[in-house]
């Protein structure tokens, strides 16, 4: 149901969620999530334009986190990242191109289910999928 944007754009926040003061350049979170660095710079420079990150400039520069992990909310980042991407045809901006629009209950259900998947995500922040909370986890249950 997640684009492959916003699946990379969940698990940056992830990594960075890891080590939140620390600022990491995008080369070394393509090479973490094996993706294009290319990719991932829209990605980040979304998350940017967003609230979510903050871009350092500089030899030392890169990304980091703009708020604490605590605060971000999983909803609200799945929201934004996926706002461009219509889960079907009548979702676009513009009504799309559905012939059945006028009598179709279809966008009702769907939009709710779309809301309730939203709202669910919000119970959970970053920090509850950070790397290093789950390299926690399993330290505390092997």
């Amino acid at each position: 149901m997640l684009t492959r944007y916003t699946d990379y754009g969940l698990r940056a926040l992830m990594l960075l969620a890891s080590d939140p003061d620390r600022v990491q350049p995008a080369i070394s979170l393509s090479k973490q999530l094996n993706v294009s660095r290319h990719h991932l710079a829209k990605i980040l420079q979304d998350l940017v334009a967003g609230g979510y990150l903050v871009s350092v400039r500089g030899v030392a520069g890169g990304v980091q986190l703009a708020n604490p992990p605590e605060q971000i909310r999983l909803g609200e980042v799945v929201r934004y990242l996926a706002r461009d991407h219509a889960l079907v045809e009548c979702f676009h901006k513009n009504g799309g191109n559905c012939s059945l629009r006028q009598i179709c209950q279809l966008r009702r259900a769907l939009g709710e289910a779309q809301e309730a998947f939203i709202v669910s995500l919000n119970d959970h922040s970053i920090a509850d999928i950070s790397v290093l909370m789950a390299a926690e986890r399993g330290a505390l249950s092997g």
